[in-house]
């Protein structure tokens, strides 16, 4: 049987063309459509690069040598390969016939060391004060769903968060794909295993997360809701599963409540939607939205309380601990921003007291300014 490193290696000559772009640092993505284009994105950008693979048949041949490594198949009849490199990357690619000019690919790359609060707030993803105000949340083991589009930053803003997670508690991660680095000692990570190709031996998030509750898990981050397991973590965590950790794909909080509902009807469980809204506004504690801006970069935009659901109307209610504002458009600086209090307190405070906790002294100032500027009417 040949050595993981002599395979991992083998396999990387496969793909010398884009070798330089694996190791770089400063890349983030590579996407290759076809031989003989390939992008690389730095700093949130797309640029065109002079890698070329010399037929489609070499491309095809580092895609099976991968196939191998993971223990999958790729034919005619599996068109879409996904898999994980030796160095942790995270590949995706599709193939003819699904994919007629291809096969086309995406590699995520996931920086080595973890980005922590500190630096998220150095690169202005987060400030000082918001970052503050989320350890409280996250010591206080409010419920935190991050949103996020695609290449948003949800799992680096994931893997941020964990730091804030005390050491004395067991920490349980379930992922479809190994890729949350949590900054922390005392973590198991599981991650779900799709069916062999006789359709055998498949282990779905939802089996995980159920043999998790059995675990003694203090604390469950899931790197990614996706289908009807969503039911299940909602369930989890308004029985006792409290500061449970996940992201989703959605572009606004309410968006973020409205995949969850969505996620949630997957799981072949009849539940009214009334009934429904009611479990999700009391398992969700918080949303935290982020997004890759005009200029490329990746922010935090909003920091919102989910607060209920009113009865009249069935929707929810949520408000805006932060709200990121952007420079008018044609300004000297229009693609400055900046994650700013809106002035409003959490009602979960005294669940944070609860756990000894407080919000930084500097929200409450911003709260008495803005309603002494209402009281005035300005």
């Amino acid at each position: 049987m040949i050595p993981n490193n002599v395979f991992a290696e083998t396999l990387l000559q496969f793909f010398a063309p884009i070798r330089g772009y694996l190791d770089d640092q400063t890349v983030s993505d590579i996407v290759i459509n076809g031989p003989s284009q390939v992008f690389v994105e730095r700093k949130g950008k797309l640029e065109l690069t002079p890698a070329r693979f010399e037929t489609g048949e070499d491309l095809m041949a580092a895609l099976r040598n991968v196939a191998q490594f993971v223990g999958k198949e790729v034919d005619e009849q599996r068109p879409i390969l996904e898999a994980r490199l030796p160095s942790g990357a995270r590949l995706q690619a599709v193939f003819p016939p699904a994919a007629p000019d291809g096969p086309h690919v995406a590699i995520r790359k996931f920086p080595k060391a973890a980005l922590t609060a500190a630096r998220l707030v150095d690169l202005g993803a987060l400030t000082p004060l918001a970052a503050t105000t989320l350890h409280a949340l996250v010591t206080a083991k409010m419920n935190i769903v991050i949103g996020g589009g695609t290449g948003s930053g949800k799992t680096s803003l994931l893997n941020a968060l964990s730091a804030f997670i005390p050491e004395s508690e067991r920490v349980v991660v379930i992922e479809d794909s190994k890729e949350v680095q949590l900054q922390r000692q005392h973590v198991i990570q599981l991650e779900a295993r799709p069916p062999d190709t006789k359709g055998r031996g498949q282990v779905t998030i939802r089996d995980l997360f159920r043999a998790t509750l059995r675990m003694r898990p203090d604390r469950i981050v899931i790197g990614e809701i996706r289908g009807g397991e969503a039911l299940d973590i909602i369930q989890a965590m308004t029985s006792g599963h409290g500061g449970c950790l996940g992201t989703l794909h959605a572009t606004h909080p309410r968006d973020t409540l409205t995949r969850l509902e969505t996620m949630s009807m997957m799981s072949n469980i009849e539940m009214p939607l009334a009934a429904m809204r009611i479990q999700i506004a009391s398992a969700v504690n918080f949303i935290v939205q982020i997004a890759r801006i005009r200029d490329g970069s990746r922010k935090v935009t909003h920091i919102t309380e989910v607060t209920g659901v009113d009865v009249a109307s069935g929707s929810y209610q949520t408000q805006d601990l932060f709200v990121r504002e952007y420079a008018r458009e044609g300004s000297a600086d229009a693609a400055s921003s900046e994650l700013v209090p809106t002035g409003a307190l959490p009602a979960c405070l005294p669940q944070l007291r609860e756990h000894g906790v407080d919000l930084p002294v500097a929200l409450y100032e911003f709260a008495r300014q803005t309603a002494a500027s209402a009281r005035s009417g300005t």
